[in-house]
């Protein structure tokens, strides 16, 4: 798909108000795909510093609310603003620019490189120098530097020489949110971390999200089914349903309404 462009000014730019704008904003967001109306006037608000949960069943749209907000897809009407800049026509290279990071459901790791170099080009990226598979500096450049504390930071630092297609899911996981870190994102989206993710792997997992919020003061937009993780980590919920937003609240008050109740987990909690 062919980006669209647009100008986007530096992350500090354009704050003329006294009161920070929220960390992400989406302003009655739809998308219509034939005679299919897949998300229709989605508008939510994550503060900054926030981690907010987005659930729903299948078919609810989360990945494509993820998709829009992330530039993979262009909305049918509607707004995306970063820290109240208006993103809607920017591609996905501007967004990463302006502090969107992302993970997806399935692996985005080069599989044929060490669990080191997959880093290391995440950091030469954020130096702002071209990504290159043929260029290994040595290890104490800064890119190397920076991948080498990462992992360290997401419990990989033993694994650095492994090849990346041959870690579990969990610790691929560690190693996409490492070099998502790499790129300094100001807003993190997280399309259901722990999808294939071995039960025994699930809390260094999430301890590793938590570090994105703790230790990194990132704003994190999380979609995930593992109910248990997921509330134990959000302060706010987004429940979508059927491409409508369905509520947005505490995690006690979404759990708590009958609404909710009906529509998506089909019992009383």
């Amino acid at each position: 798909m062919t980006e669209q462009h647009s100008p986007v000014q530096g992350r500090d730019a354009g704050a003329e108000s006294s009161a920070p704008a929220p960390a992400l904003e989406v302003r009655d967001l739809s998308l219509r795909i034939g005679g299919a109306q897949i998300l229709e006037d989605i508008s939510l608000t994550v503060p900054r510093g926030q981690i907010v949960g987005v659930i729903g069943p299948n078919g609810a749209g989360k990945t494509t609310l993820f998709n829009l907000i992330s530039g993979v897809l262009a909305p049918t009407s509607g707004q995306v603003l970063l820290g109240g800049r208006d993103l809607t026509r920017s591609g996905i290279t501007q967004r990463a620019v302006a502090g969107l990071g992302r993970t997806f459901q399935t692996s985005s790791l080069f599989p044929g490189l060490s669990v080191h170099e997959n880093a290391r080009l995440a950091a030469q990226v954020t130096e702002g120098r071209a990504i290159s598979l043929f260029s290994f500096p040595r290890r104490g450049d800064a890119a190397s530097r920076r991948a080498t504390a990462l992992l360290e930071e997401v419990g990989l630092g033993h694994r650095a020489e492994h090849r990346a297609g041959d870690l579990p899911h969990g610790d691929k996981r560690k190693l996409e949110i490492a070099m998502l870190l790499a790129t300094d994102p100001e807003v993190v989206l997280l399309d259901e971390p722990m999808a294939g993710v071995a039960s025994g792997d699930v809390p260094g997992l999430t301890e590793v999200i938590r570090g994105l919020h703790r230790d990194h003061g990132c704003t994190v937009l999380m979609v995930e089914h593992h109910m248990e993780v997921l509330l134990g980590v959000v302060e706010r919920v987004a429940v979508l349903h059927f491409g409508h937003l369905l509520a947005m609240d505490t995690p006690e008050a979404v759990m708590a309404d009958p609404t909710v109740q009906s529509a998506y987990l089909g019992e009383t909690v």
